[in-house]
């Protein structure tokens, strides 16, 4: 059973925990989620398009991310995401953390703290391999692609990190 800690308001551990997608958070409680933006040195991005199974968004084009695991910090998490979603490493890549935004979803029980990083890294199509179970499939795609998806309304968070990719 994976289990997520659960945070203030201020973004500091309660020292609780809550299961995966229990969403049984109190207003002024947080989990934490992650989002990893890996780009190539060509200046295009690596993008992944969700499962038709999803619940929420799917088909919906997105970054590597995922919830932080109880004990796990941020990096560590986006880290692990994006081995698991795409199977690039990036701990040695350039770049790192670049923000975070809150996410307030009064009465449901799933408010989240957002941490946002870019890696940088040098890598090629035949590098990536997708976790099927979570992608369809991906795309070397360029700003413009990107914003075309985000415009047809099916890129995932795209107006909560747009600045991270320009």
């Amino acid at each position: 059973m994976e289990l997520w800690d659960i945070y203030d308001k201020n973004k500091q551990r309660t020292g609780r925990t809550m299961k995966r997608n229990d969403w049984c958070l109190k207003d002024g409680e947080y989990h934490l989620t992650v989002l990893g933006v890996v780009k190539r040195t060509d200046g295009k991005y690596l993008i992944t398009q969700r499962t038709m199974d999803k619940s929420w968004a799917p088909g919906w084009w997105e970054v590597s991310g995922g919830a932080a695991q109880a004990g796990e910090n941020s990096l560590d998490a986006i880290i692990r995401e994006i081995k698991e979603e795409t199977g690039l490493d990036v701990r040695d890549a350039k770049g790192g953390y670049c923000f975070t935004y809150q996410r307030e979803n009064p009465g449901e029980g799933d408010n989240y703290f957002a941490d946002v990083y870019r890696f940088e890294m040098d890598f090629e199509e035949s590098d990536v391999t997708p976790q099927e179970k979570e992608t369809l499939g991906f795309m070397i795609a360029d700003l413009n692609q990107i914003k075309a998806f985000a415009k047809e309304g099916i890129f995932l968070h795209y107006d909560s990190i747009k600045q991270i990719f320009e």
